[in-house]
């Protein structure tokens, strides 16, 4: 079976550029050029991948990815100007996985696309880890506490189970980095604190106080079972 994505930009040159390179990848391509198409796009259709654009008429990308938040862990990445730093953070906040600035090389976005539909759909031998009352369910990517399940993003989900598969281990920020987002990713650190902030927000029941996702200060993040 093909693997979907959904191509989100208000320029139609950029959207006719991606659509034709992704299809030559056998991928089926979806387009929209503004936030509310995106929106009801991605509400009505099961996508691999979404490449959403930060400026859209109607709605932001912002706005569009915290939207889809509410009802899908799909993978997102948003294609944000080149050097605009708060863009990038700010995606991430909302709930995206990746970003890449304009202008991109198309080979970088295709190879990015490929790794994140990969691990995505990776299955790991060991199906479950339990941890009290917080279980990671490996083999479908889902997690609960208190057998409530939390919608994590696939890159907050990949903190999450690397950590936890290592308990007790310090991964310094540079270390989550490479190992989550990988060798050739230009982002930075900040990446990082960005998802483990979040990912205390929705486990963590007074996240200023961690249970399970920990500081050691000076020297990076671990798990504590």
């Amino acid at each position: 079976m093909s693997r979907k994505a959904l191509v989100v930009d208000d320029e139609k040159s950029i959207v006719k550029g991606l659509k034709f390179s992704l299809e030559q990848d056998g991928m089926e391509v979806d387009c929209a050029y503004d936030g509310a198409e995106a929106l009801e796009l991605a509400k009505a259709n099961k996508y691999d991948i979404i490449l959403l654009d930060v400026m859209l008429p109607e709605l932001s990308g912002f706005e569009v990815c915290q939207a889809i938040r509410e009802f899908s862990n799909v993978p997102v990445i948003m294609l944000t100007a080149k050097g605009d730093d708060m863009d990038k953070i700010l995606g991430l906040e909302y709930g995206a996985d990746d970003y890449i600035t304009k202008p991109f090389n198309i080979l970088e976005v295709k190879a990015r696309i490929k790794a994140i539909i990969r691990r995505a759909a990776s299955v790991e031998s060991m199906s479950e880890m339990v941890f009290g009352d917080l279980k990671i369910n490996k083999e479908y990517r889902r997690v609960f506490v208190r057998d409530k399940e939390i919608s994590l993003t696939s890159r907050e989900f990949e903190v999450l189970e690397l950590l936890a598969a290592h308990s007790g281990k310090v991964f310094s920020r540079d270390e989550l980095l490479t190992d989550i987002w990988g060798d050739e990713y230009p982002g930075d650190v900040r990446t990082v604190d960005v998802h483990v902030r979040r990912l205390r927000e929705k486990l963590e029941s007074n996240p200023s106080e961690p249970r399970y996702v920990r500081t050691k200060w000076g020297s990076g993040y671990y798990f504590q079972a």
